[in-house]
C-alpha cells in the first residue's frame, strides 16, 4: 500500500485525472499537486481524452479555487519521473494511457488493474478526495489552506450525492474536520446542473419502472454526474405511491446507484447492501444511500440479464426475503429455536464520563456508523472483539459484567478505530485509549436459530432504531425477556454462545 512518503522520492511528478474529470477527480488531483508542490517538487496536474472541461460547475471550480489543471493530448514521448493516476487506474478504460516508466495509482473505485506495484485503492471510501486526505493524515500533513479544504469538501460533496450517501467513517471525519469556504461551496451548488442534465433527468423520470406490489421504482439514466442521480431519486421518493427507489447509470467500470426510502420497514442502506452483495458495495443512511456495482463481476455472474431487470429482481427478492419483527410485541415464535447459554467472553468498556463531562453531546463513530448521544452518567459504551459499539444502561452493565484488570486490546487491527467526538467543540478522542476490560457473568440464556432470510428488528425500547440480520446470522431472544430480541453474526455467535453444558463447535 503506497504512501506519500514513498512517492516523495520522485521528481518530476505528473498527476493525471481520468478523462472527462469530475469534481472529485479534480479535487483529489489538486490535493496531491498542493502536497508535492509544498515539498519542492516539479509537479503538474493534467487530464486527457476527447473532451475538454466545459461543465459549468467544474469551470467555476477551477476559476474560484485557481486550480492549475491543463489538458494534455495523447503522446508517444514518455512522461518523465513519476506519473500518478488519481480517481482512476492506469490502463483502465476511463483514462488515456500515457507512456510512463514509473506509475502510481490512487483511487477509490473497485480494483481493475492489478499490475501497478505502487497502488493505493480503497473502494470503501465515498470519494478519492477522502483517500488523499487520509494519506495526508498518515503523512502528518494538515490541510490548513481554505482553498484546498474547499476543493476536497466539494470532491466529497459531488461523489456522494450532496453528502447524502456517506457511510464510511473516514468520509465523515473529513467532512467534519475540513475548513472550507461555505460561500464558494454555495456558489458551486447553484451551478451544478446544465440544461442537458435537466433534460436527462426529465427523460429518465418518464421511463421509470414501477412495482405496485412493493411500491418501488427503478430508473436508468444516461451517463451523467453522480449528483444528478441523487437529485432524481430525491424527486422520485416524493411521489405518493413510491416508498423506495433506485436510480442508476452506467459508467466505464460499472454502475453507480442512488437509493432512497421513506418506509420505516425498508432502510435505504440495507436495500443497497442487498442489491450490490457479491458484485459491489454500498451503504449510507436509513433514507438515503448509494452504491456501486463492478461491471466485470456483474457480467461474470449475470451475463444475459439486463441491468433494469436485475435491479427489479433484486429489489423484489429483498422484499420477499425480508422479515420484520417488532420486539415490543413479545410474541416471537421460539418453537423452531434452540436454547443456548452465554459464555464468559471479554469485552471492552468505556465510561463516557472518563472522556467528556456530564451533559456533553457526543458522536461515537465506528465502521458501523455514527451514534449520537448526550453523556448522562447512566450509560456505558461496550466494544466487542470486532470493534462494534453498543450503548448499555449502567445498571444492566454492572449486573451482567465483571470488570477485570488491564486495558482492553482487540485481537486484530481494525480498518477504522472507533472515536468519540465532542459535538460542542469538535475535539476527538480515540475510544480504545479509554477502554477497560470486562467479562460477562450470570446465567444468560437465549433461544436462537440461524437466519435463512433477511430480518429487521425494531427493538422494544427504541423502535426508531433497527437491527438488521442477514442469512447466516443468528436470531436471538432472551429466555427471561421475550421482548429482548437481537441478531448476532455467525462468527460472534460461535464465540459468545454454547449449547447445554458443552462448548459449541465452529461451523
Amino acid at each position: 500500500m503506497v504512501t506519500l512518503r514513498q512517492l516523495e522520492q520522485y521528481d518530476p511528478i505528473t498527476i493525471q485525472c481520468h478523462d472527462n474529470p469530475d469534481g472529485d477527480a479534480i479535487a483529489s488531483g489538486f490535493g496531491l499537486y498542493t502536497y508535492f508542490k509544498e515539498k519542492g517538487k516539479d509537479v503538474r496536474l493534467v487530464y486527457s481524452g476527447r473532451n475538454r472541461i466545459r461543465k459549468a460547475n467544474l469551470t467555476l471550480m477551477l476559476s474560484l479555487l485557481d486550480i492549475p489543471i491543463t489538458y494534455m493530448d495523447s503522446q508517444e514521448e514518455e512522461i518523465p519521473g513519476l506519473l500518478i493516476t488519481v480517481d482512476c487506474q492506469y490502463g483502465a478504460g476511463n483514462v488515456t494511457k500515457l507512456p510512463a516508466g514509473q506509475v502510481a495509482v490512487i483511487d477509490h473505485h473497485q480494483v481493475e488493474i492489478t499490475d501497478v506495484a505502487m497502488s493505493r485503492i480503497e473502494p470503501a471510501l465515498g470519494s478519492c478526495s477522502t483517500l488523499v486526505w487520509k494519506m495526508f493524515q498518515e503523512a502528518g500533513y494538515s490541510v490548513t489552506s481554505i482553498r484546498l479544504g474547499t476543493a476536497l469538501y466539494y470532491g466529497l460533496y459531488t461523489d456522494t450525492s450532496q453528502l447524502t450517501e456517506i457511510f464510511n467513517p473516514n468520509d465523515m471525519d473529513m467532512r467534519d474536520e475540513l475548513i472550507y469556504d461555505a460561500e464558494q461551496i454555495r456558489h458551486l451548488k447553484q451551478t451544478n446542473l446544465s440544461l442537458e442534465e435537466m433534460e436527462i433527468a426529465g427523460l429518465a423520470l418518464l421511463r421509470s419502472i414501477y412495482n405496485a406490489d412493493y411500491h418501488y421504482a427503478v430508473i436508468k439514466t444516461k451517463p451523467c454526474d453522480p449528483n444528478l442521480l441523487g437529485l432524481i431519486s430525491d424527486f422520485l421518493i416524493q411521489v405518493a405511491e413510491i416508498n423506495s427507489c433506485i436510480v442508476y447509470n452506467e459508467q466505464d467500470d460499472g454502475y453507480k446507484l442512488s437509493v432512497r426510502s421513506c418506509s420505516k420497514e425498508v432502510h435505504a442502506n440495507d436495500l443497497v447492501a442487498y442489491v450490490t452483495a457479491g458484485i459491489g458495495s454500498g451503504g449510507g443512511h436509513t433514507d438515503k444511500a448509494g452504491g456501486f456495482i463492478n461491471r466485470k463481476l456483474y457480467e461474470e455472474q449475470y451475463p444475459t440479464l439486463h441491468t433494469q431487470a436485475f435491479m427489479g429482481t433484486r429489489m423484489s427478492e429483498f422484499f420477499d426475503n425480508n422479515q420484520t419483527i417488532y420486539a415490543a410485541d413479545g410474541n416471537l415464535d421460539t418453537g423452531d429455536m434452540r436454547e443456548y447459554r452465554r459464555k464468559a467472553v471479554a469485552f471492552g468498556y468505556v465510561n463516557p464520563l472518563d472522556v467528556f463531562p456530564l451533559g456533553t453531546p457526543v458522536t461515537i463513530r465506528s465502521m458501523a456508523g455514527d451514534l449520537k448521544v448526550v453523556i448522562d452518567g447512566e450509560h456505558y459504551i461496550m466494544i466487542d472483539t470486532h470493534g462494534d459499539i453498543y450503548l448499555r444502561c449502567k445498571e444492566q452493565f454492572l449486573n451482567q459484567n465483571n470488570m477485570v484488570r488491564g486495558r482492553f486490546k482487540l485481537p486484530k487491527a481494525l480498518e477504522y478505530n472507533p472515536v468519540i467526538r465532542n459535538d460542542n467543540d469538535g475535539s476527538v478522542r480515540g475510544l480504545l485509549e479509554y477502554a477497560g476490560s470486562c467479562v460477562s457473568i450470570g446465567d444468560i440464556r437465549v433461544y436462537a436459530k440461524k437466519l435463512k432470510k433477511t430480518v429487521k428488528i425494531f427493538p422494544a425500547n427504541d423502535e426508531g432504531h433497527v437491527i438488521f440480520g442477514k442469512p447466516g446470522d443468528y436470531l436471538c431472544v432472551r429466555k427471561d425477556n421475550p421482548k429482548d430480541v437481537f441478531v448476532v453474526e455467525k462468527e460472534q455467535f460461535v464465540l459468545f454462545y454454547r449449547r447445554g453444558g458443552r462448548m459449541m463447535q465452529s461451523g
